[in-house]
């Protein structure tokens, strides 16, 4: 019989015949082409994608692709992608503010009417499955040079305990000494002033209150800005009016403009697909954190307020029962987008990581924030401290144990240094203090994790420099072990990935990633940077396996803390572990929604069942919808079932 060779080896031939040939050609486009033909066979091959996995495109409708700034994944399975403006001040203009909802399972999209521009707003999940996006832009910032008007802080006081009073947007104001009017740019509500009892004398007297809003000249040019304080007149008021309200504004210039955030806050629903407004918080934000507490309620920090400041301190709490916001009694500092993970004892966990504005000597050590002291324990051992900015941060599986691993960086705000050290913490240790854990693929900010339902940590992209400088994208890809601490690089992504960019675990165990905003395109740093709207999947190397555990059930009602439920699994013998797993709310590197809860469980003696049994402690599993997910033996996860934990009954 005469021997034929497998397809495989004549492929396999073919490719390497070519490549030898071409590069005996000394042809060096035509080699160029040839080494990705072969390229693409190797990352082809069933043996590479069951070692690194695979990469793959998203289909998008043209009339569906945004600038995806914000991703959620929902409890109905379907991801919400969020662009607001998308960072492109001409939509911001047109108020053309964009939100897409797509379907994993069934590959479909919908456009969903965007209320307010949510671009650079905060998010996270609520007990009921229903998704808080709160903050977002009020105004675009403008540099040195694009700035026509002069403008800035206007302050405007109360005297009258009367009552308060809203002056609206176009409200002009005057100085006394210089002459100049200003006009305030937003509508402004002054509260009314307070009385206050004095308790030696019993005297009563009168304290102002205030509020702030951003003025601009009248017109255009040098002359019309101002160098010194001054009272500013309000226009419109006589009588009591006019002595009790006025403004007192610093230096009013062509200085730069940095963005300004808003007050509104919407719930998403995911079943009626709507964004339905609520209360406004007590501050505007823009680049806030929101963090879902252990009875379901949300902290909100950090963020740029209503004249491009980062708001003082001045933390504030949601309760979805009421949709209602009111402040914390006392203020603590943290620069834009703190990575503020919910920690035992309802306490809050501080990494250091953060996303951008602020000071670079304010708030940016680590540590463990007490909200109803709020004292602050500082963890000592960050390597790198300094260049911290735009990192990664993630809580490693099983959450149970508490260690937390911070990834990457970079310098604060355009600075072009960034680190490949990694940083982990176990805040069950006697004496909590970071520790390097092996290095990260390269030098990168904006690097994206995602834990994955096998304990491991998918991480992918960033930039070598400032959103992309110098083409420093990074096209590298890992996944760590944090058992065996160990990590290994697999199949590298398709596009570069930095600033507005991010990740998500989906409900089928794959991962998209989507979003980057390059300031340029080419290593000269001479051709602006396009946005990316590619979004690609991930098809992790557990998913090339022959067999894969099943599970069944899901969304028959709600579990309570400690509660034992039982599903439907035909191979439960197979099963090793069985995990929680909090879906994903990602923007601006941070994403500290998700988790992943080590469950005890017990098989069915017949085989087809397995029975699990929640932790007790509400700070492990803060309230909402989760993923279920059964992983055997060579840690294979299933699909995943959708499971409610109800808020913990005082």
């Amino acid at each position: 019989m005469k021997y034929r060779p497998s397809r495989r080896t004549r492929r396999v031939a073919i490719a390497t015949a070519v490549v030898l040939a071409l590069a005996g050609m000394n042809g060096p486009a035509l080699y160029g082409f040839a080494s990705k033909q072969y390229h693409q066979y190797v990352i082809n091959k069933p043996e590479y994608k069951a070692a690194n996995g695979h990469w793959d495109v998203l289909n998008v409708p043209q009339k569906y692709r945004i600038n995806t700034i914000h991703a959620a994944l929902l409890h109905t399975g379907k991801v919400l992608l969020v662009a607001g403006s998308g960072n492109n001040a001409a939509n911001f203009k047109a108020k053309s503010f964009r939100t897409v909802l797509w379907d994993p399972e069934k590959n479909t999209f919908k456009n969903i009417p965007t209320p307010k521009d949510l671009f650079c707003s905060g998010h996270t999940q609520l007990p009921d499955g229903k998704l808080l996006v709160a903050g977002g832009t009020q105004r675009y910032e403008k540099l040195n040079g694009d700035v026509k008007k002069a403008g800035g802080l206007m302050i405007v006081y109360n005297e009258n305990p009367d009552g308060p009073k809203t002056f609206p947007a176009g409200t002009l104001f005057t100085g006394k000494e210089n002459g100049k009017t200003f006009a305030a740019k937003d509508p402004v509500v002054v509260p009314r002033a307070k009385k206050v009892t004095d308790r030696a004398t019993g005297k009563v007297r009168v304290v102002h209150s205030e509020a702030r809003v951003y003025v601009e000249a009248l017109k255009d040019g040098r002359s019309h800005s101002t160098g010194t304080q001054d009272n500013y007149r309000i226009h419109g008021l006589t009588g009591a009016d006019a002595r009790n309200f006025y403004g007192i504004a610093q230096k009013l210039s062509f200085d730069k403009k940095d963005f300004q955030g808003i007050k509104d806050s919407f719930e998403f629903d995911p079943v009626a697909e709507r964004y339905v407004p609520v209360d406004p918080m007590n501050e505007a934000r823009w680049y806030p954190t929101l963090t879902s507490l252990q009875d379901g309620k949300v902290l909100s920090v950090s963020g740029l307020d209503e004249i491009g400041q980062v708001v003082p301190g001045k933390q504030e709490i949601y309760d979805p029962k009421t949709k209602k916001w009111h402040y914390l009694p006392k203020r603590r500092f943290f620069p834009t987008y703190p990575a503020l993970f919910l920690t035992d004892q309802n306490r809050i966990f501080y990494t250091g990581s953060n996303a951008g504005y602020g000071p670079d000597n304010i708030g940016r050590k680590p540590g463990v924030w007490d909200l109803k002291t709020n004292k602050f324990q500082v963890i000592p051992g960050m390597s790198d401290p300094d260049i911290l900015e735009t990192s990664m941060s993630v809580l490693l599986p099983p959450a149970q144990e508490q260690r937390y691993m911070v990834l990457g960086g970079g310098g604060v705000g355009e600075d072009p240094r960034a680190t490949a050290k990694t940083r982990i913490v176990d805040l069950h240790a006697p004496s909590p203090r970071f520790k390097d854990g092996p290095p990260l693929y390269a030098k990168a900010r904006y690097p994206s994790s995602v834990i994955m339902p096998d304990d491991t940590v998918l991480t992918t992209n960033g930039s070598g420099d400032y959103r992309g400088r110098g083409a420093s994208n990074v096209l590298k890809a890992e996944l760590y072990d944090p058992a065996a601490n160990t990590a290994r690089q697999v199949a590298d992504p398709l596009v570069g990935r930095n600033y507005h960019s991010g990740a998500l675990l989906l409900p089928d165990g794959r991962v998209m990633t989507f979003g980057s905003d390059s300031l340029f395109a080419d290593k000269d740093n001479t051709k602006p940077g396009v946005f990316q709207q590619q979004i690609d999947l991930y098809t992790p190397p557990y998913l090339y396996r022959k067999s894969r555990p099943e599970l069944t059930g899901g969304k028959t009602g709600t579990l309570s803390l400690g509660d034992r439920a039982t599903f439907g699994a035909p191979h439960a013998s197979a099963i090793k572990k069985m995990r929680l797993m909090r879906p994903g709310s990602f923007t601006h590197v941070t994403n500290i929604e998700q988790r992943s809860i080590a469950l005890d469980f017990t098989a069915a003696k017949d085989g087809k069942g397995v029975t699990v049994t929640l932790p007790k402690d509400p700070s492990l599993v803060p309230p909402g919808w989760y993923m279920l997910n059964a992983v055997d033996g060579e840690g294979t996860p299933s699909k995943a079932v959708w499971v409610k934990v109800a808020p913990e009954q005082k």
